[in-house]
């Protein structure tokens, strides 16, 4: 078994707690940024215009994240406690919430902007996809994105007893660990072809990827089943992969036509 003994808190400075999750998120966006302005340069976005969009849809990403997390829970604590709504620190982001919003945040920007919404959002799923490998290396070390108990040989005890996960002597399914691997296999598939396929390409892939491996991984994780055996996740993950596969045709349908005028 694998073990980790970490206290989610970092560090403290008087009363205010820093924690291993928020840097992670810290660390997550800057080298996302990092990340996708080499490709953003690429498809003739400057880094101006990268930072200006950034700077609406990451606290956009962040606020539907948390909000799509909350609604999924029983209300009653966060109706008691309102601040804890957004109390990021303490784990829970639903990563569906932050791709509804900054997919929204994005398209309404690069609109205004007057950049093609498709090679913006290609940009936006490179940043994706490297920033939510370092958000998962938190969730690895507050122990609140977990599998079912397992005997498995690399089930991982979290020891610590500030740790989110339910119990610190046994082992679970490291579900964070299955994501981060899942987040470097579409990182790579997505670099690898970045230069190759036309503008949407990328945004279509990530999002048909990122919904079949939730659909997967969800079969593992600790999480209430709300219908026909399958988890809140795993539905969206149904419902996500339908539209956008309904898009997609409609994508398809706009490029043949426009090739036809051409």
């Amino acid at each position: 078994m694998i073990t980790i003994n970490i206290d989610p808190v970092a560090f403290s400075i008087g009363p205010f707690s820093v924690h291993w999750y928020g840097l992670m998120y810290v660390v997550g966006i800057a080298v996302g940024l990092l990340v996708a302005s080499i490709y953003a340069r690429f498809k003739g976005i400057t880094s101006d215009q990268l930072l200006n969009v950034a700077m609406i849809s990451i606290p956009a990403g962040l606020v539907g994240a948390r909000l799509y997390y909350v609604v999924q829970q029983p209300l009653g604590p966060y109706l008691a406690q309102p601040w804890r709504i957004f109390a990021f620190w303490e784990g829970g982001m639903a990563f569906y919430g932050a791709i509804f919003a900054v997919v929204l945040t994005v398209i309404i920007c690069a609109w205004r902007m007057k950049i093609s919404i498709w090679k913006f959002l290609d940009v936006a799923v490179i940043f994706a996809v490297v920033g939510q490998f370092f958000g998962r290396v938190g969730n690895l070390i507050n122990g609140d994105v977990i599998g079912y108990p397992t005997t498995l040989p690399w089930g991982v005890v979290w020891a610590n007893p500030n740790s989110f996960a339910p119990r610190h002597d046994i082992a679970y399914q490291p579900a964070p660990i299955y994501e981060m691997l899942i987040n470097i296999i579409l990182f790579s598939i997505l670099w690898s072809v970045r230069k190759k396929v036309k503008p949407g390409i990328l945004f279509f892939t990530y999002i048909f990827g990122y919904s079949l491996s939730q659909f997967l991984i969800f079969f593992v994780r600790d999480n209430e089943i709300v219908l026909w055996g399958l988890k809140q996740a795993q539905l969206t993950a149904i419902v996500v992969a339908i539209l956008t596969g309904i898009l997609f045709a409609w994508y398809r349908w706009r490029r043949q036509l426009a090739n036809s005028a051409g």
